[in-house]
């Protein structure tokens, strides 16, 4: 490894706590703290303790880390207290942790409206605070909170304030776009700036992405002299959230002007995980991932016109900026109305299908796969619908049960306390090895009702469907009016965190729902190497 190095900083446990619909418990806080250590940062800013009891019982016990310095987060010193008097201040000095960040205004406006005080109490707030971490043996850090915007304002003032922490021990002071207004280029020519007066070597950045500028303002302040780069996993964090070291750390070791510069902790081997540490904190928080995410999203190495997947197969770099094996990712090469053979061979062999080139059958395939999408399948959307469409047509296609019929009953009515109900039966007749099979389901909606009833007595495949959970469900109306086309999609998981998509379109909702959810069972089954007999095309 050559160049400067880069210390990397994250704040998902504690800024990105802050996001609309994010609460971490204190076993979502040590699994991810884990992982961040694995992957090779260098800083772990676990949160605030003293601020609320889920903090508090986290620094009580923290985990115990191979190479991250364990952060704690807090405020300054309010002014008129000193830092032994100060409550809030106390409770972070007294976490088992090596380090401490601390944040204080460096905007004058801030220090008139929010701190009420002068500039000159301003300063010594922060030289006390940073002091008395010092003096407790961490590493002691200064958030200058609302930096950029200080700078503008008052320049000598908001570079004062770094100076106060760092004349005080400070290792970092770390320079926050608060508000996230701040854009690329003011970011260089402020961080150039500031670098000549006081060291660079000491200097962080912290972007919020108030402008969806995050990453570039980080790798702007990185370019202009900062050392410490602070962001978050899958950008989360208030409002529109920090910037994404999901993003910049790839950036950082595959793109030749920075990989070259500068290194960090993250080896390659840990870069290879870097997907899987992305898709760990959102099945943590119970979401989807991104699709589109920058590096690790399902649709980042994802190609569908036919031009872009025959390019593709012959030399990846046609249409891919790095490889996605580097980042954990894989590439796809979607069907749809765009595609053509070149798309559906490659899409085959990543279902684990290999065909010849020539094979007679690819053509009808083709053909077949773009008139469903001109009834509105998409099977870009749906890949395990599009698996077995393929399946079908090359005459491996397992049959597992066939559905002899079903029947879904809605009812809306009043129950015996006098509340408006409504309820779903639904009836499925199934044939499992030549026996017939009826089985009723109740459900909360009429399609909870049929996956309850379909799953519910399907003979020797029924325990190989005892940890399918259908986890989202989609409707779009492809056409106007009371008879319009619908299309469903399907969003499945196993116990095992795999998911998979399957689509259903007619012009009866239920009907659309039925398919997709028919899909998702067989290839769950097949997945599951359940036993079936392989049913010929011609049959």
């Amino acid at each position: 490894m050559s160049g400067e190095r880069l210390y990397l900083f994250d704040t998902t446990l504690r800024d990105g706590n802050q996001s609309r619909g994010v609460d971490f418990n204190v076993d979502d806080k040590h699994a991810i703290a884990r992982q961040l250590d694995s992957l090779g940062i260098d800083y772990v800013e676990g949160g605030w303790p003293g601020a609320n009891p889920t903090d508090t019982d986290f620094f009580a016990s923290p985990p115990k880390l191979a190479r991250a310095a364990m952060t704690a987060f807090g405020m300054t010193r309010r002014p008129g207290r000193s830092a032994a008097d100060d409550a809030g201040l106390q409770a972070v000095l007294h976490a088992d942790v090596p380090a401490v960040c601390l944040v204080g205004k460096s905007w004058d406006y801030h220090v008139e409206v929010a701190l009420k005080t002068t500039l000159e109490e301003a300063l010594a707030v922060i030289s006390d605070s940073i002091g008395a971490v010092v003096a407790s043996n961490r590493e002691a850090m200064f958030d200058a909170e609302h930096f950029f915007d200080g700078y503008k304002s008052n320049p000598d003032f908001a570079v004062g304030c770094l100076r106060a922490a760092l004349d005080a021990g400070a290792r970092w002071a770390v320079l926050c776009d608060t508000n996230g207004g701040t854009l690329p280029h003011e970011v260089a020519g402020i961080v150039a700036a500031v670098a000549r007066q006081v060291p660079a070597a000491n200097l962080g950045i912290h972007a919020q992405n108030d402008t969806e500028n995050a990453v570039a303002n980080t790798l702007a302040a990185i370019r202009a002299g900062v050392r410490q780069v602070q962001g978050t996993l899958n950008g989360l964090g208030e409002r529109c959230g920090n910037a994404n070291l999901i993003s910049i750390i790839p950036t950082l070791l595959l793109k030749p002007e920075f990989a070259d510069a500068y290194q960090t902790g993250v080896s390659d081997e840990a870069l290879t995980r870097l997907t899987q540490v992305s898709r760990m904190l959102d099945e943590r928080l119970n979401r989807a991932p991104d699709a589109h995410a920058p590096y690790v999203g399902d649709a980042a190495f994802a190609h569908k016109g036919g031009l872009h997947g025959s390019a593709v197969a012959r030399d990846p770099r046609t249409y891919e900026h790095v490889a996605p094996e580097l980042v954990g990712n894989r590439r796809h090469v979607l069907v749809s109305d765009q595609a053509g053979r070149a798309n559906v061979l490659a899409r085959l062999k990543e279902v684990g299908i290999d065909v010849d080139p020539g094979d007679e059958r690819i053509a009808p395939l083709v053909d077949d796969m773009k008139e469903r999408a001109a009834q509105g399948y998409a099977y870009d959307g749906a890949e395990a619908s599009f698996a077995l469409l393929a399946l079908r047509a090359l005459g491996m296609v397992p049959e597992y049960f066939e559905v002899d019929s079903f029947r879904v009953i809605v009812e809306r009515r009043y129950n015996a306390v006098g509340e408006l109900i409504t309820t779903s039966d639904a009836t499925v007749k199934t044939i499992v090895d030549g026996e017939t099979l009826i089985s009723v389901g109740e459900g909360n909606g009429p399609v909870n009702a049929l996956d309850h009833a379909l799953r519910k007595d399907l003979g020797k495949y029924s325990a190989y469907l005892s940890d399918l959970e259908l986890v989202d469900y989609k409707v779009r109306i492809l056409s106007q009016g009371t008879g319009a086309v619908t299309r469903v999609m399907i969003e499945s998981i196993d116990g095992s965190g795999h998911r998979w998509t399957t689509v259903g379109v007619s012009a009866n909702i239920i009907d659309a729902s039925f398919q997709a959810l028919y899909d998702s069972i067989v290839y769950k089954l097949y997945r599951g190497n359940a036993p079936a007999r392989l049913v010929k095309a011609a049959e």
